[in-house]
């Protein structure tokens, strides 16, 4: 039995069905008459194509630093979810003792404090890298 037969449905192909893939269906393209776009060209003089092309290297230059890539990546993800795990048994007994003993005490405000203290601490390097950034 062929797969290709017109009509022919997978029951009673038997293994063939199991093992034989589907020939996709043809799907129907968008008329690309509809879709055309134009692009305008417009003379440029031979000063101008040397200010443009000084301008596309400084771009270049710009876009090669993966840093900034990285630093640019980090800031939209951190203004969508500030949020980090931790896991310490230990930190958690202790910040819990003092929830249920001080009035008024926040776990979230005093584990920001302490972390932003100690990451700052460690990486100072990287700590400057977002000091101006307001989250």
């Amino acid at each position: 039995m062929t797969p290709d037969r017109k009509g022919e449905s997978a029951l009673g192909r038997g293994l063939d069905a199991l093992i034989r893939k589907e020939k996709p269906k043809k799907t129907e393209k968008p008329d690309v008459k509809k879709t055309k776009t134009v692009k305008k060209k417009t003379p440029v003089s031979n000063s101008s194509k040397s200010k443009n092309s000084s301008k596309l290297k400084k771009v270049s230059k710009t876009e090669e630093d993966p840093n900034k890539i990285i630093v640019d990546g980090v800031i939209l993800e951190v203004r969508k979810n500030p949020r980090i795990s931790l896991w310490s048994a230990r930190s958690a007994a202790v910040l819990r003792f003092l929830k249920n003993t001080k009035p008024a005490f926040s776990i979230s405000k005093e584990a920001s404090a302490l972390i932003e203290e100690a990451v700052q601490q460690k990486y100072p390097e990287i700590w400057e890298m977002f000091e101006r950034e307001d989250f």
